[in-house]
């Protein structure tokens, strides 16, 4: 848990840095000092609100007994045997198979599936995998998770800010916001490398085959889910590949840049240790 909060605070000094850095290399002191402001406040909006604009990001509507008894029922369940607080549920209308947790702590969690997934699984496989979800809002892995995929934002945000000295500042600036841009791509990529643990994904296995009572059911669903993902685009995650990290299969195409932002293992060795669990 500890090590989640220290990755957690190291990310946003990171961001500080990265746009005090840029701001100053854009605009000179006074570059500097917006760009610390915009960084501030991003965090802020980062612990508080970044659960929210990933869900909204992917269009997700939440449910409830009444309109998915089935799917929350289940979710209801699992929770309990993790002796988790009630997360919200959302549903995903996109045809990729994938799942997702967020949420600042377990009593501010929630977890969410695509449509897709729920249709090609059978309700073990998705048992197995929203117990997966779970197991990472119990070791507490969503709040560096949320916080790390607003980092596009801050890209933007910089990308935003460089235009505002575009014109009249030639002199000043010593690099192009389009440069600027190409350069801090990979620094983001990074911060992610470093802040999202590859290892996470082990352990979410173990805990959600725990939870679940279940080890083969979630390796079955990750073959399945491996194998679909890989034919059917999931289009939010390619815009915004840093959320890619949060899903339980990686669900980027992995052309260009893009590959920088994956952090799973190999689905075939997350399998392997579930079989040898069971």
């Amino acid at each position: 848990m500890l090590g989640n909060w220290l990755k957690t605070s190291i990310l946003m000094a990171g961001i500080v840095v990265l746009f005090g850095t840029v701001g100053a290399a854009l605009g000179g002191a006074g570059g500097m000092m917006i760009a610390l402001l915009l960084a501030a406040a991003m965090n802020v909006y980062a612990y508080w609100f970044s659960d929210k604009a990933v869900l909204k990001m992917y269009n997700a509507r939440e449910v409830d007994a009444a309109s998915a008894p089935q799917f929350y029922n289940m979710v209801k369940e699992l929770a309990q045997n993790a002796q988790l607080p009630m997360p919200k549920v959302y549903i995903i209308d996109e045809d990729q198979p994938n799942a997702f947790a967020t949420g600042r702590d377990p009593e501010h969690a929630a977890v969410a599936a695509t449509t897709g997934i729920m249709r090609i699984l059978t309700e073990r496989e998705l048992r197995g995998v929203m117990a997966h979800e779970l197991a990472h809002v119990k070791h507490r892995d969503t709040l560096i998770s949320t916080i790390s995929a607003t980092i596009a934002g801050a890209i933007s945000s910089i990308a935003q800010f460089g235009m505002l000295f575009a014109g009249g500042h030639d002199r000043e600036r010593s690099v192009h916001p389009a440069v600027a841009i190409l350069i801090l791509a990979p620094i983001a990529a990074m911060l992610i490398q470093m802040a999202i643990s590859r290892a996470r994904e082990f352990e979410a296995d173990r805990g959600g085959a725990e939870i679940s009572g279940d080890p083969t059911a979630l390796a079955a669903a990750l073959k399945k889910i491996h194998d679909y993902a890989h034919q059917i685009p999931l289009e939010t995650a390619e815009q915004h590949p840093e959320t890619a990290q949060m899903m339980i299969i990686n669900p980027l195409s992995g052309e260009g840049i893009k590959g920088l932002f994956s952090t799973h293992p190999q689905t075939q060795e997350r399998i392997a240790r579930l079989m040898a669990m069971a």
